[in-house]
């Protein structure tokens, strides 16, 4: 299998080699370009505005497979995430390799062990959890600000949690994890309630019928992200229960994500929180 996926790269290379001779340039990636662009700044060609509007559009790396938007963290402030469920090993190789090279670190969610094995052997700082299927290259000298609480119904949930944990720690904010405080034993909530109202913004993740982020809404003056889970039994529904109870609080503040999305939570969270910190 590593034999086959080795072939495969080095096939790729070469084509992309060939093409950046017959192009003069990398492929995805106009060099030539955005040196004028800073040459016509620096003259006084080119307001830098207009070439920032230049930048925000380009460029991306084009891999036949897949168009790795290397500038989408120059325009949302987040670099490009891979989701790795359902993809060929040798392709997240390949787009794990380009975007490690590109921004230092490189993070992918619902990994398998067996893509983390395959990777690993090509990638030797790269790291893998089981339990939210994360798999990582991380900046070990990161700085986390503000603060997130993750809020679960119960332990089940903690793999959704951890999804949406780690991807707000990936984009350097610091969180606070608050597990097991479902409203069968409410007072579990009440014990770390301060620590809740302190953060910029809560993520409330619960599965069954999904009532956590109906009552951290009503408690808390600050955004709550509400992710349902699949957890439960028969009329669940896979999580379908819990996000209609959801999507149906009467408590003001509250968003919700789709069923199990622990990094769409994780995401608006961390935007919630710069913003916060911003003031």
């Amino acid at each position: 299998m590593l034999r086959k996926i080795s072939s495969t790269l080095k096939r790729q290379r070469k084509n992309e080699k060939r093409s950046e001779k017959r192009s003069g340039k990398k492929a995805g990636r106009e060099d030539m370009d955005t040196r004028e662009i800073l040459e016509k700044v620096k003259s006084g060609g080119m307001t830098v505005e207009e070439a920032e509007q230049i930048f925000r559009r380009q460029p991306f790396e084009e891999m036949g497979y897949a168009k790795l938007d290397t500038h989408r963290k120059l325009r949302s402030g987040f670099p490009e995430v891979v989701f790795c469920s359902g993809k060929a090993t040798e392709h997240i190789l390949h787009i794990y390799q380009k975007l490690y090279e590109e921004n230092g670190e490189v993070f992918g969610t619902r990994a398998s062990a067996e893509q983390y094995e395959a990777l690993k052997l090509h990638l030797p700082n790269l790291e893998y959890d089981p339990l939210s299927r994360i798999m990582k290259i991380e900046k070990p000298t990161k700085e986390h600000t503000g603060r997130i609480a993750v809020c679960t119904a119960g332990t089940a949930d903690i793999p959704v949690a951890e999804e949406a944990a780690q991807t707000a720690e990936y984009f350097g904010s610091y969180v606070e994890r608050i597990y097991d405080v479902g409203v069968s034993g409410i007072h579990r909530l009440f014990s770390r309630l301060e620590m809740i109202q302190s953060a910029n913004c809560v993520i409330a993740i619960a599965g069954m019928e999904g009532a956590l982020a109906s009552v951290i809404g009503g408690m808390v003056d600050k955004p709550v992200i509400a992710v349902p889970t699949s957890v439960g039994y028969g009329a669940n529904l896979n999580g379908l229960s819990a996000l209609l109870t959801m999507i149906n609080s009467c408590a003001n503040g509250i968003a919700v994500v789709n069923i199990d999305n622990g990094y769409g939570a994780g995401y608006i969270a961390t935007q919630i929180n710069r913003l916060g910190e911003k003031k």
